[in-house]
């Protein structure tokens, strides 16, 4: 009956789990992150839990629900084999989803049961009178799904481990989370070239908290290498790569490690062990494209590069970034990695292609788009010879008001592109009423008028430039 359905609903979205905690499809790729989470099962057992229950989620978006339950029976074995004392504690998000699911497939008697089964445990460990209960677990557990669904959701995974950790500050895992979390929102405010939180101290009260989480010590080893502190760092991968040799997720920090640090050849040994074993992880194929790439950059340097040797590196960075972006389409930097590689082929129609598809999305996050109008502009400008074409690119990128360090970099182009024309015999008004944009649009105010006054000084009648005066 509707009644029923209704009031079902209503209890359903006061659930804690997957599906309330609003993790939006369209920022992943669903097989890719199906991918991801199996690795880890087969690599780390005790997450099992958690990754099940993500991964009946991923089921259920990808139109498998059959498919869901039978991931949620999984982790129902692995809550009573890991905590058979407080299987109700440990289950409240398996169960959540579960009442989804079955609500889902219009089994609303079966919901019902779950969400009862949810609704009387939490009476039974809460104290307070409405049963809603703040599990520290369930926490951890939302900011575990929130690190897996991408940039987006790395603000809310850092608030969520730190709610687990006010009741229980020492726990390793809850910290081991926190700090993750902490160095990704670095690495991303490092783009948009804002005020970073420095995540050295979570790194290193995580890794003490528990010494054999190698992922943990291997991001510790990236952030000291950040911070130019490398032969420390080293020290921590060293001693990883002696506890779990054999850890894929390891494996690659420990090759980006070295491939920051100039050893490409050690990097490449490294994704190839760990490609061997996980050979469908999207991260160490962009890895290898990487360091192939840089092999060609670095070939193309020498005075007599063998051609050979040149091609061969090409199609090998070709080939993984390609892997890439035909599993995780979503993977925007990606796109432009193999984009540029084309170009260092000199096959420049692909590049093109390539850049135009990225360019025709709509959910491009900014820093995204202002990343890809840098890329496209370096290549107008310099394979292309179209300078204005260029220069709109780079505009395109200034456009968007965050600030980033792609964006900077466009500002840079378009102003010294526009000067060389200005000084040139062909520059004119326009150029000069462009460069008074790109000023403005940097909030320049000063420089920008400056540039109108002279682009109306040398064309009294444009409109368009008494326009822009004024409402500077």
């Amino acid at each position: 009956s509707t009644i029923s359905k209704n009031s079902l609903k209503t209890s359903l979205l006061q659930l804690e789990c997957h599906f309330t905690w609003s993790l939006l499809e369209q920022y992943v790729s669903l097989d890719s992150l199906e991918e991801t989470i199996a690795d880890h099962i087969r690599f780390v057992t005790e997450y099992n839990i958690i990754d099940y229950n993500i991964l009946s989620y991923v089921c259920h978006l990808k139109n498998s629900n059959e498919e869901g339950l039978r991931n949620l029976k999984k982790a129902e074995e692995a809550v009573q084999k890991l905590y058979p004392g407080e299987i109700a504690r440990r289950s409240l998000v398996t169960w959540g989803n579960y009442a989804w699911i079955y609500y889902h497939m219009q089994r609303y008697d079966e919901a019902q049961t779950y969400v009862s089964k949810v609704e009387n445990s939490c009476k039974k460990l809460s104290s307070t009178a409405h049963g809603k209960i703040q599990v520290p677990e369930i926490y951890a557990e939302q900011g575990w799904a929130a690190l897996r669904f991408g940039t987006n959701y790395f603000e809310r995974a850092k608030d969520c481990f730190e709610n687990a950790l006010k009741s229980e500050p020492d726990n390793p895992d809850f910290n081991a989370g926190y700090a993750i979390a902490m160095f990704r929102l670095e690495k991303l405010a490092e783009r948009y070239c804002e005020e970073t939180s420095p995540c050295l101290k979570a790194l290193k009260r995580a890794v003490e908290l528990n010494p054999k989480n190698t992922s943990v010590m291997a991001l510790l080893a990236l952030e000291l290498q950040r911070l130019k502190r490398v032969n420390e760092g080293e020290r921590y991968i060293e001693e990883a790569l002696q506890i779990t040799p054999d850890f894929p997720v390891f494996l690659r920090y420990a090759a980006n490690f070295y491939r920051k640090k100039g050893e490409v050849n050690k990097a490449v040994e490294i994704l190839k062990k760990a490609l061997a074993l996980t050979p469908k992880s999207i991260f160490l194929h962009h890895q290898l494209g990487l360091c192939y790439k840089f092999k060609v950059l670095k070939l193309k340097r020498t005075r007599y590069a063998p051609q050979e040797k040149v091609e061969d590196l090409l199609q090998l960075a070709i080939f993984h970034f390609k892997t890439v972006i035909d599993k995780k389409p979503t993977f925007v930097s990606a796109h432009s990695d193999l984009a540029n590689t084309y170009v260092l082929g000199k096959r420049y129609e692909e590049a093109e292609e390539i850049f135009q598809e990225v360019l025709q999305r709509n959910h491009l996050s900014c820093g995204e788009k202002q990343d890809i109008y840098l890329n496209y502009g370096n290549f107008l400008c310099f394979h292309m010879n179209s300078e204005s074409k260029a220069i709109k690119c780079y505009i395109e990128g200034l456009k968007m008001e965050k600030d980033s360090y792609a964006r900077r970099k466009c500002r840079e182009a378009a102003e010294m592109l526009l000067k060389q024309k200005i000084k040139s015999p062909l520059g004119d008004a326009a150029d000069i009423g462009t460069l008074g944009l790109v000023y403005s649009l940097n909030g320049e105010k000063q420089k920008a008028i400056e540039c109108y006054e002279k682009a109306i000084a040398l064309d009294p009648n444009n409109e368009e430039y008494r326009n822009a005066l004024s409402e500077l």
